[in-house]
């Protein structure tokens, strides 16, 4: 149960974090401007909220960064909301533009004065480099990152090595259909506050997470299949109870992926409220779920949050 929970608690860390993780294009039919969100198979589809004033509509959707290329996730509620705004909210605007990318990485996310070769075990280098292997690289190009950022990699390698792909998650679906409509899009967060969020984490703890990773590397597939089947069925109940209840358990990993981004985006949210318009948002589908919610922080304050019917 003790390891169970574990992995619960990386594979929700690794979905929580920013969309620059092995980030691609967007696949050849999402690009084409007639393309279509993919029908769900069967049911609903995720969960769709609605958060609403006297003259404004905002859309709730929760994403998973990285699904399978035959993952369906759309239904006709989704495409009705989807077409009815004039404007797409993501976690972050441009999560593939790797020019901007590169030099926050090494500012953040490189510490060749401390290798992991010098802070990790010799049976932990070589899962480290089976790794890298899925990636199409090695230990030795992973020496210079900083645990945080090693972990990260270690962990999407894991789930990339089970089917999942970035380019199959929602974002750059979302992304390629609102600008082929000539939507405006634009993010909650930019590429270097969600950097240097990941990089404050103290060493011991990233530590602590690489380390977790590493010793659960390869076993992330069925947990991932679990929360995806329940996001695409829209049970949020399941999805609270794989990916974010198991995060508490670690409350500074908590307080910083969930609460405080929730927080600042209800902020967000509430300012777009004071002018008008329909906007279609766009954001993890761990943000949606639980106590601490986007939508629970909106109706703690009394905005009015529903269910999309």
């Amino acid at each position: 149960m003790t390891l169970r929970r574990h992995l619960r608690t990386a594979v929700a860390a690794a979905l929580a974090m920013p969309l620059f993780l092995g980030t691609s294009p967007a696949p050849a039919f999402a690009q084409d401007a007639a393309a279509a969100i993919p029908l769900a198979p069967e049911g609903r589809g995720p969960a769709l909220w609605i958060v609403r004033d006297a003259d404004s509509t905002l859309y709730l959707f929760g994403t998973m960064h990285l699904l399978r290329p035959t993952t369906g996730w759309g239904s006709a509620r989704l495409d009705a909301a989807f077409d009815s705004a004039s404007q797409l909210i993501m976690e972050v605007d441009t999560p593939e533009d790797q020019a901007a990318l590169r030099p926050l990485m090494r500012q953040y996310g490189l510490s060749p004065e401390r290798p992991l070769s010098a802070l990790l075990t010799a049976r932990e280098i070589a899962t480290l480099d089976a790794a890298a292997r899925t990636l199409g690289g090695a230990a030795a190009d992973l020496d210079a990152m900083r645990p945080w950022l090693a972990g990260v990699t270690v962990q999407s390698a894991s789930i990339i090595s089970a089917g999942y792909a970035p380019a199959s998650g929602v974002e750059p679906i979302l992304k390629a259909r609102a600008e082929a409509a000539g939507m405006a899009v634009s993010g909650f967060e930019t590429q270097e506050e969600q950097i240097r969020m990941l990089a404050g984490f103290p060493e011991e703890g990233q530590l602590a997470y690489l380390r977790r990773s590493l010793a659960e590397f390869g076993a992330a597939q069925t947990e991932i299949d679990r929360l995806v089947d329940a996001w695409a069925a829209g049970d949020t109940a399941t999805v609270r109870a794989l990916a974010v209840d198991p995060m508490r358990a670690t409350p500074l990993l908590y307080d910083t992926l969930l609460v405080r981004r929730n927080t600042n985006w209800a902020n967000q949210i509430q300012t777009l409220l004071e002018g008008s318009g329909t906007i279609f948002i766009a954001v993890g589908a761990l943000h949606l779920s639980g106590d601490d919610s986007v939508q629970e922080i909106l109706r703690a304050r009394g905005v009015e949050v529903t269910v999309a019917p």
